[in-house]
Parts: C-alpha cells; structure tokens; sequence
C-alpha cells in the first residue's frame, strides 16, 4: 500500500470522526419538540466556519474543493444526527447549479443556506426541502427548449409551507420565471439534478439506518424479559440482522455508485444504472429497518421522548424524495430487459452491457 493511499485513509477516518462528534453532540436536540422543525442555524454556522457548508465546492465559494467520498461521509454523519440542516441542498445541488451555470448570485453570503428545485412550466415546484428557512433557491426551468439557471433570493420566492411526516419542511414553490433571465446550462442538467439528489438521498438513508441499528442494540441488549435480555431471543435476533444486512446492502450499494459517479461522470450510464441501485436498495431496505426497529423496541420507539421515530419517519420521508422506489426500479427493469439474457451480468458488474 502506497504512502499516499494510507495518507488518505488516516484523513478518512479523521473526518469520520470529527463528523460524528459533530452531530453526535447536537443528536437528540428536537425530539421534544411538536409542529414543522426549523433550520438549525448553529449548526449551519459551524457547518460554514469548517468548510462543510459547500463541502465539494471551490475555496473562492467557502468551500473546501472535497470530492463526494468525502461528501459520503458528511450525509451519512448527518443522517444519523437527524441533522436539520440543507447539507445535500446547498452543496451538491445548489451549488453545483451556481458553479455550473456562472450565473449571477442574488445572495453573496458565503454562509448562506439555499436550497434548490426544478421548476415545472408555471414556475412552480413542490416538496421543496427547507424553502421557508434558506436564503436562497437555485432554481433550474427549461424555456423554449433551453434550460437555465437562476439563484433567487428567499423574499422573492412565493412559498406554501408544508411537511414531510418526519416535520421536515418540504414547502411549494412558486417563482416568476419570466422575470428571470438565468444562465443557460447544458440540455442533461435536469437529469443529473435527479441522480445527485438521488444519491445524496440514499447515503443520507444508509447513515441514519445506521443509527437505527445502535439503538436497536442497544434497547435489546439491555431490555430485560422473562429473565433474559431481548437480544437472547431467536426472533428478535433476526430482526436485528435483518436491520444490520439491509443497511449494510444500502450503504455498500450507495459507496459503489459514489465512486463509479466520480469515475465515469454522473451522466453516463455507468452512473445512472448504479445511482438506480443504491435509490433503490435505499428504499427497498428502509421498509425492513422500520419495520423491525419498531418490532424491537415496541410501544416505546413511537414515543415523542425516544430518538427511533425521529430517524424512521425521515427514512420513510427521504425513500419517496428524487424518485419513488418504483421509479428506480423500474430503471433496473428497463436496463435490465434491454442488456438481455447475455448483458445481464456486465451490467450488474461493469454498469453497461457488452
């Protein structure tokens, strides 16, 4: 093993670290609390001041010009912290809309929380992560055949708040487009907005079932029945390793599309078969998490005083978000069927067929 790939291991676990007792400390924080959470602007704060904030993007932009194997680490660490702050929004997407583009700031904080969408004809958008809370939204809308990119300050966006079922603001949007000249941005843009989403989603999913399979153990361990701790029994054991291979099969299924996203581009095909995978794994193995983690812990794990349902509503919440279960298996199918019986195995394999 070379110098520089141990080098790079170290800093790895490092930032693994440094992200854990960063959310680690702020775990737990609303799980009190009833109606809509709200932006965690401490957080967000600290989030900038490290360089997290806009994690991939160039120094000039507050960033810290990381990868997304780097940026793997950030959403599975603020997953698991039930982290109520737009890390995937601000970075990967909007973000990498405004580097993109080039196009003109309407917010030039570099601390600034911005959220983005792709807006439908009318200049609307629905399900918006965080729209009543950020500074800013990039928006992305084709017109006449072109699409184009604008960042729109908060006070110019009409906003109608709504919620996911975990209370995550998830607000509709409705912008003037045609007061907007925007920049022109490359005609594969809005599928590439999908997958980024898509992928951010599913790491986020494989860090939060993560934290799923500690409490779990942990309530299990030392939840005492019928004279013997809940972990001694053959049922509950398989509950908890059903919990402990779905997560592992997502988290695994999520690290292969990062790197083969960075290796090819996210707009080949390689990319795309591999994001629909992890989309789907992700979602496929957040029934099983939920389901067996509630089976576990019983009457206790709904309860506003317990962290479980804090992680499991957002599980159920983010399995819907860049395109249903379904949606992405249906892709599978799709590729599947068109590689055939003899291209079956190097798409499994390679992610394109011979």
């Amino acid at each position: 093993m070379s110098n520089a790939t141990t080098g790079n291991d170290v800093e790895m676990r490092e930032l693994a670290q440094m992200l854990e007792q960063l959310f680690g400390e702020r775990r737990g924080d609303d799980h009190r609390l009833s109606g809509p959470l709200r932006l965690d602007r401490e957080l967000w704060s600290t989030l900038a001041e490290l360089g997290l904030a806009r994690l991939t993007g160039p120094e000039a932009d507050g960033g810290s010009e990381a990868g997304w194997a780097e940026a793997a680490y950030l959403l599975g660490a603020a997953g698991a912290g039930a982290a109520a702050v737009p890390v995937a929004e601000n970075d990967l997407l909007a973000g990498w809309l405004l580097q993109l583009s080039g196009c003109a700031r309407a917010v030039t904080d570099p601390a600034a929380a911005r959220t983005a969408a792709v807006l439908n004809a009318d200049g609307s958008a629905r399900h918006v992560p965080w729209a009543r809370d950020v500074d800013a939204v990039v928006v992305l809308w084709e017109t006449d055949g072109t699409w184009r990119v604008a960042d729109v300050a908060r006070a110019d966006v009409e906003v109608t708040e709504a919620v996911d079922v975990a209370s995550e603001p998830r607000d509709h949007i409705r912008v003037d487009v045609a007061a907007l000249s925007g920049a022109e941005v490359p005609d594969g843009t809005a599928e590439e907005f999908l997958r980024r989403g898509a992928l951010a989603r599913a790491l986020a999913m494989s860090g939060a079932m993560e934290r799923v399979l500690d409490l779990v153990v942990g309530h299990t361990t030392a939840r005492v029945q019928f004279g013997r701790p809940l972990a001694k029994f053959q049922a509950v054991q398989h509950l908890v390793s059903d919990i402990a291979a779905e997560g592992a099969l997502a988290r695994a299924a999520a690290q292969a599309a990062v790197t083969i996203a960075e290796e090819s581009g996210f707009g080949s095909a390689e990319a795309g078969f591999a994001i629909a995978a992890a989309k789907s794994c992700a979602g496929h193995a957040a029934s099983v998490v939920v389901r067996n983690a509630h089976q576990s812990l019983g009457a206790i794990g709904f309860t506003m005083e317990h962290e479980l349902h804090r992680h499991a509503n957002r599980l159920l919440s983010w399995r819907r978000e860049f395109g249903s279960v379904r949606f992405w298996d249906d892709r599978l199918t799709a590729a599947a069927v068109e590689a055939g019986s003899r291209g079956l195995w190097p798409l499994i394999t390679d992610g394109r067929p011979e």
